[in-house]
This record gives structure tokens, C-alpha cells and sequence, in this order.
């Protein structure tokens, strides 16, 4: 077969709507929850780093999935918005690669660093003693960069996959960023070893999703033996935040990539990559941090030097 892909320079995303106005409606709508989850994240990041009292391994890690939300959240909804609200659905080869290699890196950085945060709960809640020793600076930083570098290799390894596809049944993607499912169900190439990259990826999923589950069965295991009532309440608060964001992230990103290649692209498709490309960078602030009473206690000095400042 011939190699197609070459005659393609560029792709057509899908519109939020047929209609002009719910174009610009949808594409406000997305662009405020962008702002929201941007300048709540960004907030985390600022308050941790001025804060020497939040220089913890758990604000370590917040803060580093607090960084990771906003790269992620910013690969999509800002081109997205831009695009409708300009009525540009063009996007060139190049720029589909580039977001697909930054997407998926950071979905897999996004998901392996919550991986090591119910790790980060489970050494703290289940051996306080041993905590310092195992959870060490030098160990969360080790942690963070090999996230980052193996999501270098996982991002590259599935965007080498996809571009080495001749692209030849149509060039429009039937979703409003480049994903991988989208790009397969429109390759006129055998997919067979996509099918089983993407297959051995939620298998990986599931196994970093059934180390969470195990870790937090641990720790719940551990917090009902507390005496005090409240120990356990605010234990509870934080774990099932963090076990409700993983199980929608876990559940859309495997319901996107593991459809058949065949099934035609739908508004469905859309609402379901929103629930793991958008929803979860902007409702990890409010979960994770802006819930939590010594970021809340941070921000209130943060804000009363920022008066004080102001006033001298």
C-alpha cells in the first residue's frame, strides 16, 4: 500500500456545534472553566513555593500535579476555544502530532503521579515512623523525574505509532483536539499494533488504578483503628477526593481509547474526553488543596501581607 499520509498536510477537528451561536457559547463556556482551573492551580503552585511550612512530600506532590493540570488543561481547551471562536477547524499534521505527543505525556504523568500520591498517603497514614526515611527529598524528586522521562518515552512511543499511518479514508478527526483513537478510525493502514499498544496501556492503567485501591483499602484499614473520631473524619476527606478524580479519569480515558476504531465519532465522544481532558485539572484544586485547612490557612497570610503591602 502506498503511503497516503504524505498527500495529507493537514486535518479538520470537529466543531462543538453546527450552530454559530452555541459555537461561540460552547467555546466561552470551555474557555471559563480553562480560567478557573488555570488560576486555581496556579494558586497551589505560588502558595507552596512562598510557604516554607508546606515544604512537605504531600505539597510536593500537589504542587507537581498542580503544574502538570495546567500544561494539561492548556494543550486543548485554549486552541479548541480560539479555533470556534474564530471558525478555523484546520489544524496541520505537525500541530496534530505535537498535541498528541503533549497530551498523552501529560495524561500519563497526570496518572502516574497520582499513583505515587496514594503511595505518599499510604507510607504516612500506615508507617509514620518510617515516613521521613522512605518519603525523603531525594526520593520524591527521583519519584517525579521518572514520571516525566518514562511519559517522554510512553507519549513518543504512541505518537511514532500513529504518524507512521497512512491517513487515507478522510482528514477530518471527529473530536475537537487530535487524539489517537480519533486518528485511527479515520487510517486506511493495518492497526494491529496500535490496537495492542493502546490495550497493554489501559492494562497499565488498571494495574497502577488496583495499586491505588489497595492502598487506600491500607490506609482505611488503619484510619478506623483511630481513636479520635475527627482523625478518621479528615483522613476520609482526603482519600476519597483523590479516589473519586482517579476512578473518572481511569474510566474516560479507557472508554475513549478502547471504543473500536470503527465506531463513527459522536457528540458522546466528545462529552466523554471533556470528563478526562478538562474536568480533572480543574477539579484538582478544589479537592486536593483548596479544601485542605493548611492551604487555606497559607493563602489567608499570603492575602493579608498582599493588604498590608498595599496599605504601606
Amino acid at each position: 500500500m502506498s503511503n497516503l499520509n504524505n498527500s495529507i498536510t493537514e486535518f479538520l477537528l470537529m466543531e462543538f456545534s453546527d450552530n454559530r451561536e452555541l459555537q461561540i457559547l460552547y467555546s466561552l463556556l470551555f474557555f471559563l472553566i480553562y480560567s478557573a482551573g488555570l488560576m486555581g492551580n496556579l494558586l497551589i503552585v505560588i502558595i507552596i513555593t512562598i510557604d516554607r511550612r508546606l515544604h512537605t512530600p504531600m505539597y510536593f506532590f500537589i504542587r507537581n500535579l498542580s503544574i502538570v493540570d495546567i500544561c494539561f488543561i492548556s494543550v486543548t481547551v485554549p486552541p479548541a476555544s480560539i479555533n470556534s471562536l474564530v471558525n478555523n477547524r484546520v489544524i496541520s499534521v505537525t500541530g496534530c502530532a505535537i498535541q498528541i505527543f503533549l497530551l498523552v505525556w501529560m495524561a500519563y504523568v497526570e496518572y502516574t503521579l497520582l499513583t505515587v500520591m496514594a503511595r505518599d498517603r499510604y507510607v504516612a497514614i500506615c508507617h509514620p515512623l518510617l515516613y521521613p526515611v522512605i518519603m525523603n527529598p531525594r526520593a520524591c524528586m527521583q519519584m517525579t523525574l521518572t514520571c516525566l522521562f518514562t511519559g517522554i518515552l510512553y507519549a513518543g512511543l504512541h505518537t511514532g505509532l500513529t504518524f507512521q499511518l497512512s491517513f487515507c479514508n478522510s482528514n477530518v478527526i471527529h473530536q475537537f483536539f487530535c487524539d489517537i483513537p480519533s486518528l485511527l478510525k479515520i487510517s486506511c493502514s493495518e492497526i494491529f499494533f496500535n490496537l495492542i499498544s493502546l490495550f497493554a496501556s489501559a492494562l497499565a492503567l488498571v494495574g497502577c488504578f488496583v495499586f491505588i485501591i489497595v492502598s487506600y483499602i491500607r490506609i482505611f484499614s488503619t484510619v478506623l483503628r483511630f481513636p479520635v473520631k475527627e482523625d478518621q473524619r479528615k483522613a476520609f476527606s482526603t482519600c476519597i477526593p483523590h479516589i473519586i478524580v482517579v476512578s473518572l479519569f481511569l474510566i474516560s480515558t479507557s472508554y475513549v481509547h478502547l471504543q473500536p476504531p470503527s465506531d463513527s465519532g459522536s457528540i458522546k465522544d466528545i462529552i466523554i474526553s471533556v470528563f478526562y481532558s478538562i474536568i480533572p485539572p480543574f477539579l484538582n484544586p478544589i479537592l486536593y488543596s483548596l479544601r485542605n485547612q493548611q492551604i487555606k490557612e497559607a493563602l489567608r497570610l499570603v492575602m493579608k501581607k498582599k493588604i498590608f503591602l498595599n496599605k504601606a
